[in-house]
């Protein structure tokens, strides 16, 4: 009996190349893309092309100026909006991410029939249409007599803010390795000290993403602001949206380019941070399980 010699594929061979035809030629898909960038991007390009516009018009370009910008930095009624806007995003920003922080560790840990509920809970407001929750938080604090303040509106982006925190902070958790966890209790770490300087340095990518989204969703929103917001200093969207009712102004374009510019500002200063623990994490060695 002879044994038949069976060839083994080589690992140095070549994959078989894909022959693109027709709707799927690559070069179609980046015809798309650019039709999509373009929609996406031209009207924010020409919100700031026209905040620079020397003239009043918003259809005709006549030189570059700072005038709306100076408008903008000497107008009250809209710089008050301005700075409450970002005391709520900040407030949201540290208070929703702590609390989705400690959500998402505990769902992700606790072993028990009512988990399942707890996880539909935690994701409802992000499948609820925002307007029903403005019109229910507006109810909430009607039925409890609370005056409609900043403070409503502070804890009406609190309210959705931290569903966001737990989704993507319990996503980095779903990749933790939790032996690392327990061994550094294995040397004497209490499960406080093992937390706090083995689980949350591991999870700060995610923490910070989150916040950086919470803080930005805060800062734009306008239907939970609009609900929430009494009679006083009301959220700068809320205001834009008021003065956009009666009359447009290049000064709207001023205050939109800042709003673009304070939001890639957050976006930047995330950059490094993200970097740094990408080299921290593709040096670490891998575990046995690995």
């Amino acid at each position: 009996m002879t044994a038949t010699a069976v060839r083994e594929p080589s690992v140095a061979e070549p994959l078989p190349r894909t022959v693109y035809r027709g709707f799927d030629r690559p070069r179609f898909l980046w015809v798309l893309y650019g039709l999509v960038a373009t929609y996406l991007f031209v009207p924010i390009i020409v919100v700031i092309v026209f905040s620079f516009n020397a003239s009043r018009s918003l259809s005709s370009f006549d030189g570059l100026s700072l005038r709306w910008y100076r408008t903008f930095f000497n107008d009250e009624t809209v710089t008050q909006p301005l700075y409450a806007s970002l005391k709520i995003a900040a407030i949201t920003m540290v208070v929703a991410t702590l609390l989705g922080t400690l959500l998402a560790m505990g769902l992700t840990r606790a072993r028990g029939r009512s988990i399942g509920a707890a996880n539909i809970l935690m994701l409802a407001p992000l499948i609820t249409p925002e307007i029903v929750t403005g019109v229910g938080l507006l109810l909430l604090f009607s039925h409890f007599n609370i005056t409609l303040s900043l403070t409503t509106v502070t804890l009406g982006h609190i309210t959705f803010s931290i569903s966001f925190v737990t989704v993507i902070v319990r996503a980095r958790l779903a990749n933790f390795n939790a032996e690392v966890e327990e061994a550094a209790m294995d040397l004497g770490a209490t499960p406080l000290n093992a937390i706090r300087l083995v689980t949350i340095p591991a999870l700060m990518p995610a923490i910070l993403a989150s916040a950086l989204l919470v803080f930005l969703l805060s800062f734009d929103d306008f239907v939970t602001s609009f609900f929430t917001s009494g009679s006083g200093t009301a959220p700068l969207p809320v205001r834009i949206y008021s003065l956009v009712r009666y009359s447009i102004t290049p000064e709207i374009n001023a205050v939109g380019t800042t709003m673009i510019a304070i939001s890639l500002a957050l976006c930047l200063l995330a950059v490094p941070f993200m970097l740094r623990r990408a080299r921290t994490d593709s040096a670490t060695p891998p575990t046995a399980s690995e």
